[in-house]
């Protein structure tokens, strides 16, 4: 915490050394004002001695001559120190500005921020409840913890999403190899690693992938993400006409499922009405 009153200390300094300077110019101001109330003065004495006879016409014109050329050189001093000060007192304003927007935020920040808080390493962070981290620490956290235990497959079924949103497919595709080794194929592993080696492949349904779909259809003629990626391969490989046909059959399967399956039934509907409208045109 020395850095706190350290920093103060030097910020005072700083802003004390730029606006002392600027303080001079009232000082000068003053002494041109009683120049010229010296100089006014002296006119009026000038003109009561000439009114009372004490000094010659001819004289009294001189010396009113001499002390309003004086009195006009303290007059252009006035102007330009005054000048002066007011643009001295517009950087007094930009530097107080300047300086107040630092100390409000401090200020701010002392009463509503932690300056006291000490760092937080990454261990302690990855120690928080999942609620209370975000993805990217979610991630390492678990990656960590099946680095020392790659045969929990509960933590592969945990991460393979994740990577699947994070755009990671290729890591996604890993993690749920990992699971049908660790718990065996079924039609929804199956097609879950699929979906992931067409988001590897950049949406193209390879071989390999329709393979993989193939297996989970075999094994649940019901699995509508399964139907849904074949038909994909149906229309990638020109056999439109069956892909919308069995998109038509997925969208309209009202035999139950949950909310996933339902997903992929909307999915079907909408690329069933864009493959018709294109066989339209």
């Amino acid at each position: 915490m020395l850095f706190w009153p350290l920093f103060a200390l030097m910020t005072g300094a700083a802003i004390l050394a730029v606006l002392w300077p600027l303080g001079r110019p009232r000082a000068a101001l003053a002494a041109n004002e009683a120049d010229l109330a010296v100089y006014r003065d002296q006119l009026h004495e000038i003109e009561r001695d000439r009114a009372s006879g004490i000094l010659p016409e001819r004289e009294a014109e001189g010396a009113r001559t001499e002390v309003s050329r004086r009195l006009l050189a303290a007059a252009d001093r006035a102007g330009e120190t005054t000048a002066l000060g007011a643009q001295s007192r517009r950087r007094i304003a930009a530097l107080a500005a300047l300086a107040g927007v630092p100390l409000f935020a401090f200020a701010v920040y002392g009463a509503l921020g932690s300056p006291g808080l000490p760092d937080a390493p990454l261990q302690t962070r990855l120690e928080k409840s999942p609620e209370q981290q975000d993805v990217a620490i979610l991630v390492r956290r678990i990656e960590s913890h099946l680095a020392g235990n790659p045969n929990d497959a509960r933590g592969w079924e945990v991460l393979a999403p994740i990577y699947l949103r994070l755009g990671r497919a290729q890591d996604a595709v890993n993690a749920r190899s990992n699971i049908l080794q660790l718990r065996g194929a079924d039609a929804a592993r199956l097609a879950d690693l699929g979906e992931a080696m067409v988001a590897s492949a950049d949406g193209a349904v390879r071989a390999d992938a329709k393979q993989t779909f193939d297996r989970a259809h075999g094994m649940d003629k019901s699995n509508a993400k399964a139907r849904f990626f074949l038909a994909l391969a149906a229309e990638q490989d020109g056999r439109k006409s069956e892909a919308l046909d069995a998109w038509r059959a997925l969208a309209s399967d009202t035999s139950g499922g949950d909310a996933t399956a339902d997903a992929w039934r909307l999915a079907a509907a909408r690329r069933a009405e864009r493959l018709q409208a294109e066989k339209t045109q």
